[in-house]
């Protein structure tokens, strides 16, 4: 995998969380009817799913496709009172502080033979229940960095005003339990706030947890409804998923999990749209290469340019960077070949200031 970056799965226990993680990574992490089942976070790396990968290995036929891939975190279900240390707390904090975005799992279905932590269904207060410990965590760390600009100030340091006005606005908001992320900020302020870590700053997935006859329709879901206008809220994305279907259609191959999507009355695995939104979520997207040896896609943060796009296949390729040739996958299938996109004026060179596009077909040249 070309890049580290980590989707931690969060939520209260029995949500679902292991089975979702299951079921993405085929990594057999044990799931439980009962809290702290998973203690030692699970990770999973799985495949980016990219239909375009087998249109290039047919057209230049490829003896091999490598996909893009991303990283999943199970991480152990907190529960109320986590951030004063009740249940795994601060142990579970920490595993959510080295994740780069958190995938929170709420439970949208009623099963009387799965025991709810707080005794009901009720998305919206599994939701606070989970904010509510990040704010705290954040606050005590928002605490410690003002007893220490409290001395800087002491010492005639002329930059703590604006960044104790900052954290006096943080606090303020985080009092309320309301996420570091949902506040308007300047990209000064953003710059003060990147060094202090804080959980409740790192982007958000929620994902649904619905039952499996909610799974062809989650939209005529109540609870999946009330999720939906939360997250739209502050700016988040939700995913509808039934993680028990999902891990059904995990054990499966080809042809059988074909006819099991198409008995669900599903069009793909949901999986496939949680795997593709976390990968937007942490700011990723790819590039493509092509050729006899394999079909591949490297993962490259959103906004990359094509010297250290290249860095990502060899170091080699960055330090004795000339151009990279590029066309777009769609100008290029739209062509039939490369030198049919050639023949139109579709393949362009460009320098080492070009910012990467998703879906770009990439040769670079390099001279070492």
């Amino acid at each position: 995998m070309s890049t580290n970056l980590e989707l931690g799965i969060v939520g209260l226990p029995n949500v679902g969380k292991s089975t979702l993680f299951n079921a993405i990574t085929k990594a057999g992490a044990e799931a439980a009817n009962y809290p702290f089942c998973t203690i030692e976070p699970n990770v999973g790396v799985v495949d980016v799913p990219d239909e375009r990968l087998s249109v290039l290995a047919s057209m230049f036929k490829s003896r091999r496709i490598v996909p893009a891939a991303m990283r999943f975190v199970d991480i152990a279900g907190l529960v109320k009172g986590a951030s004063q240390g009740e249940g795994l707390g601060n142990k579970f904090l920490a595993h959510i502080r080295e994740v780069d975005a958190i995938a929170n799992v709420v439970r949208c279905f009623e099963d009387g033979n799965i025991t709810h932590v707080e005794g009901s269904i009720s998305p919206l207060r599994d939701i606070e229940i989970i904010n509510t410990e990040l704010c705290l965590a954040d606050l005590e760390t928002v605490e410690k960095r003002q007893e220490r600009l409290i001395k800087l100030a002491k010492a005639g340091d002329k930059k703590v005003k604006k960044e104790q006005l900052l954290l006096e606005k943080v606090q303020a908001a985080l009092s309320e339990a309301r996420p570091a992320r949902q506040l308007s900020l300047t990209e000064e302020e953003e710059a003060f706030l990147a060094d202090l870590h804080l959980l409740t700053k790192k982007p958000v997935l929620y994902i649904a947890n619905v039952s499996e006859e909610d799974a062809a329709a989650p939209e005529k879901n109540p609870f999946v409804k009330e999720v939906e206008r939360y997250a739209e809220e502050e700016g988040s994305e939700v995913v509808a998923v039934s993680a028990k279907l999902e891990s059904e259609i995990a054990e499966l191959d080809g042809q059988e999990a074909e006819e099991f999507l198409a008995m669900a009355g599903l069009k793909e695995p949901g999986l496939q749209r949680l795997i593709k939104a976390g990968f937007k979520l942490l700011g990723l997207m790819t590039f493509l290469t092509a050729g006899e040896i394999e079909a591949r896609a490297w993962t490259i943060n959103i906004g990359t340019k094509a010297p250290q796009a290249a860095g990502k296949i060899h170091s080699d390729f960055e330090r004795g960077f000339i151009r990279a040739e590029i066309v777009s996958y769609k100008d290029l299938v739209a062509c039939g070949s490369k030198a049919a996109a050639r023949d139109k004026g579709l393949v362009r060179l460009e320098g080492k200031d070009y910012v990467m596009q998703d879906g770009d077909v990439v040769e670079f040249r390099f001279n070492v």
